[in-house]
């Protein structure tokens, strides 16, 4: 079995891979950066994500994290002028697996996806926990070879993740309905309020800020990843737009049979999604407390929530416009919420029932 001993070599130093290069280094793993931008690499280099690679070094594993319209070539490159195993961690993995597919080295390419990100982006953004506790897809082709799958797999629970094997023509059906045409339809619902009437913004509440929260994304990125994906992004967007259709002449002729099985439609996917830990969905329920806008009270809540012991599953914030008071939402166990509640209230917060 091979041993994943480094050096790990990275090539571009963004976001994702400068965690990598970090998670790298919290495992001990010599790490080598490489990027087109100088000044990205003294950045990673400085917030110990590694050092910059000099030709005399001879990585073991090569990681190629660049831009959906790059991993081609530079995967290629990777094979041809090193001994190394050479995944990517691009969003796409058809598209790189035909780039390479004449190479006579491809055998030690393994493509690889984490399932991990950010809104921002940069190395600045990194963070040698990104990848904890999420799904990293490992793509093997036909041709791989088993010790360079093996070093991949390593890699992924390196830096604490849990791998997730597809196919690479699988993975990017997989990533279509998961991601790229979900951000697409938030994109479209985000640009319906850039020239929105201020009276109009000013209604605006959490549950848009939910839906269009991954429209801030980089648009030259996710054009890229998107275009990479066209054929399985375009077979998702036929099937919601007969779904609109459908919408539409429900709205439009009042058939609220109809307009209700779409929503119900909806309330199994958001059902469909695997719960905590990749378990079973758990019924959840929201508690909603009024919170004054002034430091300290945040952390007062939360201790104040730990001491009911009552483990809260997710948080949100959502700020009152015309109040200096915020409105958090703690997202707990259905059978926790009344018990949280009353802990709560007794504490003197202000909770809505």
């Amino acid at each position: 079995m091979s041993e994943l001993v480094g050096p790990v070599e990275i090539v571009g130093t963004g976001l994702l891979g400068t965690s990598i290069g970090l998670a790298c280094r919290r495992a001990g793993l010599e790490v080598l950066l490489s990027d087109s931008s100088p000044e990205h690499v003294r950045t990673a280099s400085g917030l110990g994500a590694g050092r910059p690679r000099t030709d005399d070094d001879r990585p073991q594993l090569v990681v190629v994290a660049v831009p959906p319209d790059h991993l081609g070539t530079v995967i290629a490159t990777a094979l041809r002028e090193t001994d190394a195993v050479v995944t990517d961690v691009g969003s796409v993995k058809s598209g790189p697996l035909s780039a390479v597919a004449g190479e006579p080295r491809a055998h030690r390419y393994v493509g690889s996806h984490p399932m991990a990100g950010s809104e921002r982006s940069g190395p600045l953004a990194g963070s040698g926990s990104l990848f904890d506790g999420r799904p990293w897809a490992i793509t093997p082709h036909t041709g791989s070879d088993p010790d360079a799958v093996e070093l991949v797999e390593e890699l992924v629970r390196l830096c604490g993740a849990v791998p997730v094997w597809l196919t690479p023509a699988e993975h990017d059906r997989a990533v279509a309905r998961t991601s790229h045409v979900p951000h697409l339809l938030a994109s479209l619902v985000a640009a319906r309020l850039a020239d929105g009437p201020e009276n109009h913004l000013a209604l605006s509440g959490q549950g848009v800020r939910d839906v269009t929260r991954v429209a801030a994304g980089d648009p030259r990125l996710y054009g890229q990843i998107v275009s990479a994906n066209a054929e399985a992004v375009l077979a998702l967007l036929g099937e919601v737009r007969t779904e609109l259709d459908r919408v539409i002449d429900a709205v439009g002729s009042g058939d609220r049979t109809a307009l209700q099985g779409m929503l119900e439609q909806g309330v199994a996917g958001t059902q469909a999604i695997p719960g905590k830990h990749g378990g079973p969905v758990r019924p959840m329920r929201s508690v909603w407390v009024s919170v004054p806008d002034h430091p300290g009270e945040l952390a007062r809540l939360l201790a104040d929530a730990v001491a009911s012991e009552v483990n809260i599953e997710d948080i949100r914030i959502d700020h009152d416009p015309g109040r200096p008071v915020g409105l958090v939402e703690l997202v707990v166990e259905e059978r926790r919420a009344e018990h949280l509640l009353t802990s709560l209230e007794s504490r003197d917060w202000v909770t809505h029932r």
